[in-house]
């Protein structure tokens, strides 16, 4: 498997959700028709330090080998986000009834990501990937 598009992709989505949450919590708050406080949005702020650092570590591996023993603590890393993110998005997504399309759509996101990365940790890196 070609990490490096992996980790691309990851990094795009990650990025821009980490721009978003740090430079508009206001506006993402609002839109979930909650009253915007500041724990909130230092909450949202926070969480998207965490994903624009996450998108930075993905970003600076994306042309290192991973898989298998290589990396391994960027692989696990990223798998156990995206797993534990889509069991907890899977087990509300019956329960939400405002914006249910974007918890679907981050839903399917996240567990795309979970099962690629899952794949990536189990499986060593083809002789191809090695070479380059």
């Amino acid at each position: 498997m070609n990490t490096k598009i992996l980790m691309i992709s990851n990094c795009i989505f990650l990025g821009a959700l980490g721009v978003i949450l740090t430079f508009m919590p206001d506006e993402i708050i609002s839109g979930f028709s909650i009253t915007p406080d500041s724990i909130s949005i230092l909450l949202l702020q926070l969480l998207g330090a965490l994903y624009l650092g996450f998108a930075m570590l993905n970003w600076m591996a994306k042309g290192s080998l991973i898989g298998g023993i290589y990396n391994r603590p960027i692989a696990i890393g990223n798998f156990m986000h995206f797993a534990v993110g889509a069991l907890a998005l899977i087990k509300i997504i019956t329960k939400i009834h405002i914006h249910s399309e974007i918890v679907i759509s981050f839903t399917v996101v996240y567990s795309i990501f979970a099962i690629l990365f899952g794949y990536v940790f189990r499986t060593n890196p083809s002789s191809i990937e090695k070479k380059n």
